[in-house]
């Protein structure tokens, strides 16, 4: 059974910087890719960043572009979210996500419960 992980969250004040951690464990896929979401109350899910755990390929939310590094250890099977310049509206829920398949698009099969940031000014 797969099992992924998240911690690190917390409160921060308005462009201060926070970092995130994820850690996959159970089973091991050939090509996989992990990821970062959040989810602010009243919102919907969106992506916020995904590295390939081979190739190292990133993707980033256009509002996080520029703030925001993921970047995996595949020895612990795991990935940061390094995240700087935080705003307000980055106040949500972060949800670590883990998919089979490094190709883009495909389905994110595993999710932990999620990580709250609390952004103040």
């Amino acid at each position: 059974q797969v099992q992924v992980v998240e911690s690190g969250g917390g409160s921060v004040q308005v462009g201060g910087s926070l970092r995130l951690s994820c850690a996959a464990s159970g089973r091991t896929f050939n090509r996989p890719r992990m990821g970062w979401f959040r989810q602010a109350p009243g919102k919907e899910r969106e992506f916020v960043a995904s590295i390939t755990m081979i190739g190292g390929t990133t993707n980033y939310a256009y509002s996080v572009l520029g703030r925001f590094t993921i970047t995996k250890d595949n020895a612990k099977n795991s990935v940061d979210l390094q995240m700087t310049d935080l705003k307000s509206e980055d106040t949500a829920t972060y949800i670590c996500a883990l998919s089979r398949s490094d190709i883009i698009n495909s389905e994110w099969e595993y999710w932990g419960q999620g990580t709250r940031v609390t952004v103040s000014s």
